[in-house]
């Protein structure tokens, strides 16, 4: 049983209320005035149940829009020369990109910390979201991208970027 709204709920319970007081005036068993607040309950927690799973059931609509997102993943791996003030400052300045940039939808990024020894030493790793090509079209030669691209430059040994459309 699913309700629509509050009204149907509220109706449900005058409803189950009357039957119980109307069966306590009686003088009806008690194991009759058990099951009938036994019954609203259940219909009253069913109702609330539905409901949720109505509300939480995934929009299609939804998962599909984010099977389409681009990412955008950049590796850094630094000199020996570079400081930790400036690897701090590629840090800022990257961190700062989406504030300046629109077509950036989502960020994160963090330091290497794989076990496995195979990072080749890549140290940073930033992953950028675009909703679409044009998006990150207009990201690469952004003013901001490329400001960021001069903080980086005289401190980056090397730079491996991954863009793959997320399934």
């Amino acid at each position: 049983m699913s309700l629509k709204s509050t009204n149907d709920f509220l109706i449900l319970l005058k409803l189950s209320l009357f039957l119980f007081e109307t069966n306590c005036h009686k003088k009806q068993s008690s194991m009759k005035n058990i099951f009938l607040v036994l019954s609203a309950f259940l219909l009253f927690t069913n109702c609330s149940n539905s409901d949720a799973a109505e509300n939480n059931t995934p929009n299609t609509n939804e998962v599909q829009e984010m099977s389409e997102q681009l990412r955008h993943v950049v590796l850094f791996k630094f000199k020996d020369s570079a400081t930790e003030a400036d690897i701090k400052e590629v840090e800022d300045a990257f961190l700062a990109l989406p504030s300046k940039i629109e077509t950036i939808k989502a960020f994160e990024w963090g330091l290497n910390n794989s076990p496995e020894g195979l990072d080749k030493g890549f140290t940073h790793c930033f992953l950028l979201t675009f909703d679409s090509e044009e998006g990150r079209a207009t990201y690469l030669p952004h003013p901001a991208h490329k400001e960021f691209g001069e903080i980086l430059q005289p401190h980056l040994e090397d730079v491996m970027v991954v863009d793959y459309w997320a399934k």
